[in-house]
């Protein structure tokens, strides 16, 4: 496995251009199941998660060709409706699949997922609404087995705005007969990404990006070709880190209306914000002044950014609450932040974090996605030499992360093979 060491103390300055967001191209890319035909995508990241559903939707008979950052999906040939163990089992998106195999095949036989461990996020909410839509429904052997001869419009209330049941519930929706209304639905802009590819293969969905989601179902749908929206997690880090080393860094290519949550803590914590149609600057302050935040549903403070804005707390003036309202395993990376030296203090859902001068290098390891980017800031701003392990986490969903801080003036490098 490969490490990642950090020599810290560094202001960072210059441009960074934002990828593609996996978040939406997964979705996306589980969504060409629905009908034959060959798909194109730019801007799709390259990134372990998404060569995971690559895998998965080969091994259902789908040919997947990358050439850059844009790839090529045929469907026309798909014939498995069975999503493997051995395939789920790395990442939890897979259950994406799920939804547009009944759709289209009738039936599906898709593993239970595995991935991060950072809470239980079970999938109950994507099989109730199944049920509801028509869908028989066995869990039988760690798999998830589903039929339905064709899959009819009915209205589906959401305990809670899930994400992926949203989106699960949404590809079914589309080919279902009848009208389907998704009530507490998710509102991120991955939702509304992957209703708009929809729309455009065909499908009449309506009220994404809202609480209520309303699908008219449709008898087919055609391939399309698409670009992926960026990722406003990857923006969010950089927005950090600018205003964590007290440094200047031009966030390019991302969509300001996606971070405006972010946008509003980094400004509170004294870093001045400069918003153009297509990009964010950051400029760090000369004190960064301490902010609660409490993760909320989009649009606001996404789950995905408290482990880096909790570095940044980490060494601000005064003392703030981060509290975590999505999942209950979410501040795993506290023990090794205070290995860094931060004083930080959990109670429930609750950290309690004091701001120091200074944190210090140590050896530190990864436990899932975003805490392994929480321990890179945590490395850039430290005093002396941080080594990050564990570090496949971090390409699950991060393009080449060490090299676009290392072009904004970090030292910063990858050791292959490390512990």
């Amino acid at each position: 496995m490969d490490d990642i060491v950090i020599d810290g103390g560094k202001p960072l300055s210059g441009e960074v251009t934002i990828s593609g967001a996996k978040n939406a191209a997964l979705p996306i890319l589980a969504a060409t199941i629905l009908t034959g035909g060959r798909f194109t995508f730019h801007n799709v990241p390259r990134l372990k998660d998404i060569e995971s559903i690559q895998h998965l939707l080969v091994s259902m008979g789908a040919e997947f060709v990358r050439d850059g950052h844009t790839v090529h999906v045929d469907t026309s040939n798909l014939k498995d409706y069975e999503a493997p163990y051995e395939q789920v089992r790395k990442m939890r998106a897979s259950i994406l699949v799920l939804g547009p195999l009944l759709a289209r095949m009738k039936r599906a036989r898709v593993s239970l997922p595995g991935g991060c461990a950072i809470g239980a996020r079970p999938i109950d909410l994507h099989l109730n609404g199944l049920s509801i839509l028509g869908a028989d429904i066995k869990l039988e052997h760690g798999y998830v087995e589903a039929a339905a001869k064709r899959l009819k419009g009915g209205e589906i209330y959401l305990d809670l705005p899930t994400v992926t049941g949203t989106e699960n519930l949404m590809m079914a929706g589309v080919l279902a007969k009848g009208v389907t209304v998704l009530r507490n639905a998710a509102r991120e802009p991955e939702i509304t990404a992957l209703a708009d590819v929809l729309n455009a293969m065909g499908a009449d969905i309506s009220g994404a990006g809202s609480p209520v989601i309303t699908i008219s179902g449709v008898k087919k749908l055609k391939p399309v070709t698409a670009t992926i929206i960026p990722d406003r997690i990857e923006a969010g880090t950089f927005m950090v880190a600018a205003a964590l080393t007290k440094g200047d860094i031009l966030i390019k290519k991302c969509d300001p209306s996606h971070v405006e949550a972010i946008i509003h803590k980094i400004e509170k914590s004294g870093a001045a914000v400069e918003v153009s149609e297509n990009s964010v600057r950051v400029k760090g302050g000369e004190a960064i002044n301490s902010v609660d935040v409490k993760t909320m549903p989009y649009p606001g403070f996404a789950t995905d950014m408290q482990a880096q804005f909790m570095v940044l707390m980490s060494v601000a003036n005064g003392f703030s609450v981060i509290s975590e309202n999505i999942f209950e395993n979410r501040f795993i990376h506290v023990s090794e932040l205070k290995r860094m030296g931060a004083d930080i203090t959990i109670s429930g859902s609750h950290a309690m974090i004091k701001g120091r001068p200074a944190l210090s290098g140590a050896p530190v390891m990864a436990t899932d996605l975003r805490a392994s980017a929480s321990l890179i800031l945590a490395g850039l701003v430290a005093k002396g030499t941080t080594r990050v392990s564990r570090v496949y986490h971090l390409d699950r969903g991060y393009e080449s992360l060490e090299k676009k801080f290392k072009k904004l003036g970090a030292a910063i490098k990858r050791v292959r093979g490390g512990s």
